[in-house]
């Protein structure tokens, strides 16, 4: 172990995904890490709520600016993240911040994949070696579509009922008024089960959404990259 000579740094907003904090902080003290908890306001950085096509890297960049400052105030000698192999092949705007912050990505440098990390989390005993990806609630918006502080609230309740419901693997895309619901083929006998079905529509709408809809296409990560005119950034992860 590195003790103090390592520090796990999560910034903590809207976008963030309570789950994910729940999550960060019951690893962190398992493993006996250091951990700081850094409250930020993405949506007040220029560029960030338009929801651009590189919006990731305004959040990356306040990420590594804020993770930088405290690496110079402790002496750590690097800013590392979990940045993967299948990750450069992927839509992400937030490792040119990276670059920029000179950040280094450990896993990169040692040659793992995700299949990789997963299989070396299980082989160390860590209960998120199969947790489903979860990327910040503001990926759950297409291109163009304003994030505010309430729409993320609303994405973050929809998930937080469909969970309860069963599903594990799921994502609420928010097209303004449309609820577009993705959740693996295989689940959907279960959100289609008389009463569940029913149970979130009435939920979904009670947030404030006019429509519910279910993608027959199923669930996949990064589904809002296929709008995006190169073809190799329709793989990325959201």
């Amino acid at each position: 172990m590195l003790g103090s000579r390592c520090l796990a740094l999560t910034t903590v907003s809207p976008a963030t995904p309570a789950e994910d904090l729940e999550t960060a902080k019951s690893v962190a003290a398992a493993l006996g890490a250091a951990h700081l908890l850094v409250d930020v306001d993405e949506l007040a950085i220029d560029g960030y709520a338009s929801n651009p096509t590189n919006r990731c890297f305004f959040c990356k960049d306040n990420l590594f600016t804020v993770a930088a400052a405290e690496a110079a105030r402790r002496g750590l000698a690097a800013v590392l993240d979990g940045a993967n192999l299948d990750d450069l092949a992927d839509h992400r705007p937030g490792l040119h911040a990276a670059a920029a912050h000179g950040v280094r990505h450990p896993l990169v440098e040692a040659g793992f994949s995700k299949p990789d990390i997963r299989a070396a989390s299980h082989a160390l005993g860590l209960p998120t070696w199969d947790r489903p990806a979860s990327p910040c609630l503001s990926s759950r918006f297409p291109y163009g579509t304003r994030i505010t502080a309430e729409r993320l609230a609303q994405v973050a309740a929809a998930e937080r009922f469909l969970r309860a419901q069963g599903l594990r693997e799921l994502r609420v895309r928010h097209h303004e008024h449309t609820a577009r619901l993705e959740v693996p083929v295989a689940d959907m006998p279960r959100l289609l089960a008389p009463g569940v079905r029913e149970a979130v529509v009435q939920e979904l709408k009670r947030l404030g959404f006019a429509y519910v809809a279910l993608d027959l296409q199923g669930f996949r990560s990064g589904s809002l990259n296929e709008t995006l005119a190169a073809p190799e950034t329709r793989r990325a992860g959201g």
